[in-house]
């Protein structure tokens, strides 16, 4: 569905993606594993269009969308839900999921998510980490994608939520076959739980490719 060719990014003088070619397939669960400062990040941001590539080709189906806007893929449906801001602060809980819905029924984020009802009229930034991480999450069950890149969707969160959010994400990559979902986490046990296929960065560079049980959690 994408594939990446020989990829690389920059922050100013520093390179953070040293040329990665890898590629995300219809109806698979990908996991992108690597500790803090691997380059997680910044592949799926430059593949949302957040960031721009200083050489390398991004193509989706068969376009090559490398100097594609980020409203261009994101209208192709190419979604990223970053580890901070995906939500709107600003706003209650209420009118984050109509953003979100833009006048689609609101029921399968409210099923998936029940606290959120409790929580309608609550302005975002009075939430837990572990709201406003579902209620970021709650944007895939509203919004139509048909790639879905999520970054560290457990970050700084009790592994019994982390596993609740998880189980979502789970439901909705079996329930669309035709979509592809990406996952960036530097904590691989529930990601390699997941996944399809495992992509492994260090230090910016593609380090390993393969099955979930070719890895050990332990040394990730």
């Amino acid at each position: 569905m994408l594939t990446i060719d020989a990829l690389r990014v920059r922050y100013g003088p520093l390179e953070a993606l040293h040329g990665v070619s890898l590629g995300f397939a219809e109806g698979e669960v990908t996991a992108v594993l690597g500790r803090n400062g691997a380059g997680k990040s910044t592949l799926l941001r430059a593949v949302a269009g957040y960031l721009r590539a200083s050489s390398g080709r991004v193509r989706w189906l068969d376009s090559d969308i490398t100097r594609s806007s980020v409203g261009r893929r994101a209208a192709a449906g190419v979604m990223l839900i970053p580890d901070e801001g995906g939500v709107f602060r600003s706003l209650t809980v209420r009118e984050n999921l109509d953003l979100f819905a833009a006048g689609r029924d609101l029921a399968p984020a409210l099923e998936a998510f029940p606290d959120l009802s409790t929580l309608s009229r609550r302005r975002v930034a009075l939430l837990s980490g572990g709201e406003q991480q579902m209620l970021a999450l709650s944007r895939a069950l509203l919004a139509p994608w048909r790639l879905l890149l999520v970054d560290e969707l457990s970050h700084g969160l009790a592994p019994v939520l982390a596993t609740r959010l998880y189980t979502v994400l789970g439901g909705l990559a079996a329930a669309h076959p035709d979509r592809a979902v990406v996952l960036a986490e530097p904590h691989p046990h529930e990601a390699l739980a997941l996944a399809d296929r495992v992509h492994v960065l260090r230090r910016g560079e593609l380090a390993a490719t393969g099955s979930p049980g070719d890895f050990d959690p332990v040394t990730l």
